[in-house]
């Protein structure tokens, strides 16, 4: 075995070659320091898509495809957003529709006012105030929510029209075209689609049209992989297609409806289909530490209880409290309880009582109601009456958002109440009818399906628009389109919209990593915060120590959302929450 021997000079040598060594260990690792710097940055939790040319988020894949494809070929934003809406009243029958009613907030991209349009179904003319109570002044729940007289006077033909008429570029023959060929020629069912079916069979077996339209000849669902096809509603959407919004509201489709109505004593007739119009309102405005947010005006609550939360929560540190935390949450669903208890008293339809709009959503007013917060304890719902603002002025529904080349931005929200709606189907016609009616106050004082308490202010009246929770948002800075969102959810549209608003603004979050954090929500009776799995335990024994009630429970809302960087970078992002969910852009 050789030896070897270290000299003096050997051992200069060695040293100098550890050091040597040392110097390129410590080279190596700082470059692999900096490259797991730089994957940590790459690997986030969750992943938006990007674009630079358009983006679409929907609740449906196919409606986002049919949409994206608009903007590819030169249309706008909203050209892009009608042709979804339409789709998705053919792929997503259980919320998207031509038998409900919605709001859709435009924004243009040079910085121009945004505008809204008012599509939300209208009582018909033989409504009545007591029409959902009986005999005793009992309310009879099952009238407005599963009987032809829960359906009101549909909106959103006319109102996808009124929008492509003001804005698009499009024919609505050619927006309508893409659902047509969806409907006629149908599409691979998702395992969502048979689900839903499913679950709602005892609700929706019992109305033959229905059974017919949606299940198969031996009574089950279309199964997943399956081809559903809908020759009625492709004939009927044909109808539009070629005869314009009097293809619905007149001759074969609107003969149909009242046919349907005439069958189980209904209440819409003729005159209220040809008398019905979509109304273009100005968007509820307000600030949040520096960003203009715009929403859905009343008959929506939706706006203006986004911008009066967030006017009580501005002088709130949110973002250092962090996200969820224990302090952020109960600061918010005191925030949310004040609110809705406002709600309970004084929105409804601005056509027929006046709102104090502005008194609600002032900065002042939120003083006042910031006044009345504890910061370690939870005030009882029992001790919370609406407060004075001032002088006056469905867990199924569906959002999508698009944003074009050209910056303009829409936001969509429309919706059948109910998931099915009434659960009714216009026999020869192929769609279902709302049961929006279950949206007024059947009796001041007497919650709704969601637990909503209603005041005066909603009563049944004869052409009046039912209170709503849809809260489609554009979010601007410096004039310029910011972020576009907005949810289905029912009483939780306000919320669940209100928290991806604080995470971007407040946590700094990235749009995806915004839309599915886990989510909470009060809206002041019954008194308790529900909340989303996901959410540290430690920080609900903190806010039951604070004297809150807790309810762990499913997820709340399907929010779809672009935000758009300051170099116009666009980035998409899809509620996990429904499995169909998507956003894509170019």
């Amino acid at each position: 075995m050789d030896r070897v021997i270290y000299s003096p000079a050997s051992k200069i040598s060695h040293r100098r070659l550890w050091r040597a060594t040392a110097a390129l260990m410590l080279f190596l690792l700082a470059s692999s320091t900096n490259a797991n710097e730089q994957a940590i940055l790459e690997g986030e939790r969750f992943h938006p898509v990007q674009g630079s040319q358009g983006m679409v988020a929907t609740s449906h894949t196919l409606a986002t495809e049919v949409a994206l494809k608009v903007l590819k070929d030169g249309g706008n934003a909203i050209d892009a957003a009608v042709t979804a809406g339409f789709a998705l009243a053919v792929t997503q029958p259980r919320s998207g529709n031509i038998g409900g009613g919605g709001f859709l907030v435009y924004s243009p991209g040079n910085g121009d006012a945004p505008e809204a349009i008012d599509y939300r179904e209208t009582a018909p003319a033989a409504a009545t105030e007591t029409m959902f109570q009986d005999q005793d002044g009992n309310v009879v729940s099952e009238r407005s929510r599963f009987s032809h007289k829960a359906a009101g006077v549909p909106g959103t033909v006319a109102g996808l029209a009124l929008a492509l008429e003001r804005h698009g570029t499009l024919s609505l023959s050619q927006a309508l075209a893409p659902a047509i060929r969806l409907a006629r020629e149908g599409f691979v069912v998702p395992h969502r689609f048979t689900e839903g079916l499913e679950q709602a069979r005892d609700r929706l077996e019992r109305w033959p049209a229905t059974r017919a339209t949606f299940y198969r000849e031996d009574g089950s669902a279309p199964q997943p992989g399956e081809v559903f096809r809908q020759p009625e509603l492709a004939d009927t959407l044909q109808r539009i297609a070629e005869q314009g919004i009097k293809g619905f509201y007149e001759g074969e489709t609107a003969r149909l409806i009242v046919a349907e109505m005439q069958r189980g004593e209904g209440l819409i007739t003729l005159e209220d289909l040809r008398n019905y119009e979509p109304a273009v309102r100005q968007p509820v405005h307000g600030t949040y530490r520096g960003f203009d947010i715009y929403s859905m005006s009343p008959p929506s609550s939706g706006g203006t209880h986004i911008v009066q939360i967030l006017n009580i929560l501005e002088d709130y540190p949110i973002g250092d409290w962090g996200h969820n935390s224990a302090n952020t949450i109960h600061h918010m669903a005191e925030a949310m309880k004040l609110a809705y208890a406002d709600r309970s008293e004084y929105l409804g339809d601005t056509d027929f009582v006046a709102v104090p709009l502005q008194g609600l959503t002032s900065k002042g007013y939120a003083d006042q109601l910031r006044a009345s917060i504890k910061a370690d304890k939870a005030r009882p719902a029992s001790e919370i009456a609406p407060g004075k603002p001032g002088p006056r002025e469905s867990p199924e529904t569906t959002h999508f958002s698009v944003v074009d080349r050209w910056g303009n931005a829409v936001s969509n929200t429309y919706t059948i109440n109910f998931s099915y709606g009434s659960g009714i189907t216009v026999a020869g016609a192929g769609f279902l009818l709302n049961n929006e009616m279950d949206d007024f106050s059947a009796k001041p004082g007497v919650p709704n399906a969601y637990g909503l308490i209603g005041g005066e202010a909603n009563k049944v009246e004869p052409g009046k628009r039912m209170l709503s929770s849809m809260s489609p948002t554009i979010v601007r800075k410096d004039d310029r389109n910011f972020l576009v969102t907005g949810s289905p959810g029912g009483s939780r549209i306000i919320t669940t919209t209100l928290q991806v608003i604080m995470n971007v603004i407040d946590h700094n979050m990235n749009i995806q990593t915004a839309v599915s954090a886990p989510r909470i929500h009060h809206q002041w009776l019954p008194d308790e915060i529900r909340v989303e799995q996901g959410i540290s335990p430690d920080t609900l024994d903190l806010l039951r120590a604070r004297g809150h009630t807790i309810n762990t429970g499913s997820a709340m809302g399907a929010i779809q959302s672009i935000l758009i960087g300051e170099d116009g970078t666009l980035y998409g992002g899809a509620d996990p929450r429904r499995s169909t969910s998507s956003a894509m852009g170019f």
